[in-house]
């Protein structure tokens, strides 16, 4: 279900003189989505989109609302009013940056992951500064890819995969496809029912190395 992180250099800035005032820069880490191969690899994740945008405010909570910033295309996002035209999601949940885009877990129903980041400068900070939080955000429109089954996002319970843990839609998966019934540590800690376990290999951060599922 999104593939999430993305660390880019900061650009380089003429000073004014005194301290400069800070920007938050919102980088999409995920494009979010999961699968694998056996012993399943790193490869597994899809490719991830990153960006950046410019936000006065550095103080997101849930429930705020944000979107493409149209000064910073294609990628940029921004926060805005959750009545605004511009609004495309709100915040399911606000946690702490990591550099680690694998230790990053948002709730079920989250359809992008954008880091927050501070940037010192006088103007815009295209992909720089530092990672202050992570915001997990949900589609304002009927579209959600992050909900269980439908494709996208993080994996959680109830989305589905191939034989190899690509992740697909349920609905339209296949006979190549798995239900999955856990996310565990170990293969034994999976759940009755649980057919096709699926190993992942190593990545720091993340809580889960196995895929437990069973045959759709």
């Amino acid at each position: 279900m999104v593939d999430p992180g993305n660390t880019l250099p900061p650009n380089q800035r003429r000073r004014n003189g005194g301290c400069l005032p800070a920007l938050v820069v919102l980088v999409v880490i995920l494009g979010l989505g999961f699968g694998a191969s056996k012993l399943f690899g790193d490869d597994h994740k899809k490719s991830s989109s990153s960006s950046s945008g410019s936000h006065d405010s550095g103080e997101w909570k849930v429930g705020d609302c944000g979107g493409p910033d149209p000064d910073d295309k294609p990628n940029g996002y921004k926060a805005f009013g959750c009545g605004d035209s511009g609004a495309t999601f709100k915040a399911l949940d606000i946690q702490p940056a990591s550099f680690m885009p694998d230790s990053i877990q948002c709730p079920a129903g989250t359809d992008l992951i954008i880091q927050v980041s501070v940037s010192y400068g006088s103007s815009k900070s295209k992909g720089g500064g530092i990672p202050s939080k992570t915001v997990c955000g949900r589609n304002i429109s009927a579209d959600h890819p992050g909900d269980a089954g439908a494709g996208g996002g993080q994996l959680v319970k109830g989305d589905c995969v191939t034989s190899t843990a690509k992740e697909v839609p349920c609905a339209s998966g296949g006979s190549d496809t798995y239900k999955v019934l856990d996310l565990t540590k170990e293969t034994a800690q999976c759940p009755t029912g649980t057919t096709e376990p699926m190993r992942l290999t190593m990545a720091i951060g993340r809580p889960y190395d196995v895929i437990c599922t069973a045959k759709q």
